[in-house]
């Protein structure tokens, strides 16, 4: 059975006989009466009884053009939907981000897009990288903001290079630092607070790769899972943290942050996406992302 079965069933009826049919359809009358007749043959029951020139519904005929009338209907709604969503004007977008890195950018990024593609629904999940990857895993976001992917996730994965940023270091106010810039041998000494690296290996690993590279192994006090903690560690003064400079957009009235010397290290932030065929909407989403990448760039400039 194909929709164009139901088509000339409901024209025969709708226009009370095969020629009227015929002549709204531009279809020859024979075609109409050998679809007609071939869906009686599927269906194993009469659709019309014969009056003459008339057509009549038969009982069952009657109870299946009230179905086959909702059938259309809903593939009308159906193949109208396909064009919108192939036009970027429905659909829906899970990204994932860490507030933290990203909303700086993000907040114009959404708004730009919402402005041209009202039709898409956004899902939004806060997330440290390792939670981005479970959901990339479970289906729940189609792009993420975040660290590059790690070494047995890169192949399966595109990415798009937002910024790179340094590293600070945090301390707690009552901490009367006068230098601009601390050296990194110099924290030696201190207990350092970080987050853990099971959320974020990428930075946990270059932090103490700076270090090991400085002369000391850190002495790490506490591994949190938030930068939220991490600040309000600082704050209670359990010690220090080596952070990124994002962290910065993070509201911790009671610490300072400073540069380190060297400054020779940076960590990336990234968009990225499964090497797959995108859907319309993430597709169209890249495209929005690449137009504003100059101006990101140019905002997330660290001097």
């Amino acid at each position: 059975m194909e929709l164009r079965h139901l088509r000339y069933f409901t024209a025969v009826v709708q226009w009370k006989g095969y020629r009227e049919a015929s002549r709204h359809l531009h279809i020859t009358q024979p075609s109409i009466s050998e679809a007609v007749s071939d869906l009686e043959s599927e269906l194993g029951i009469k659709l019309f009884s014969r009056d003459g020139r008339v057509a009549r519904l038969t009982p069952e005929g009657k109870a299946f053009y009230e179905e086959a009338i909702k059938t259309l209907a809903q593939a009308e709604r159906s193949i109208a939907t396909a064009q919108r969503a192939a036009k970027g004007e429905t659909g829906r977008l899970g990204i994932g981000f860490m507030g933290f890195a990203t909303c700086e950018f993000l907040p114009d990024l959404l708004r730009a897009y919402k402005a041209r593609h009202p039709g898409v629904v956004l899902r939004l999940e806060e997330n440290v990288p390792s939670g981005q990857d479970i959901a990339f895993d479970r289906g729940e976001i189609d792009i993420g903001f975040t660290r590059p992917p790690s070494a047995d996730r890169a192949s399966s994965f595109e990415s798009r290079l937002l910024f790179r940023e340094p590293l600070v270091v945090a301390f707690p106010n009552t901490r009367k630092v006068k230098a601009k810039r601390i050296r990194i041998a110099d924290l030696a000494g201190e207990r350092i607070v970080t987050f853990q690296r099971a959320s974020s290996p990428e930075v946990f690993d270059t932090i103490i790769r700076a270090c090991n590279d400085n002369g000391f192994s850190p002495r790490l006090h506490t591994e949190l899972n938030n930068m939220h903690s991490v600040l309000s560690t600082v704050e209670a003064e359990e010690g220090v943290a080596i952070v990124s400079a994002t962290a910065r957009n993070l509201r911790a009235d009671n610490v300072s942050f400073f540069r380190l010397q060297p400054d020779d290290v940076r960590v990336d932030i990234v968009a990225t996406w499964r090497k797959q065929e995108p859907s319309i909407a993430l597709k169209l989403f890249i495209e929005l992302l690449d137009e504003q990448l100059p101006a990101i760039r140019q905002k997330m400039r660290f001097t």
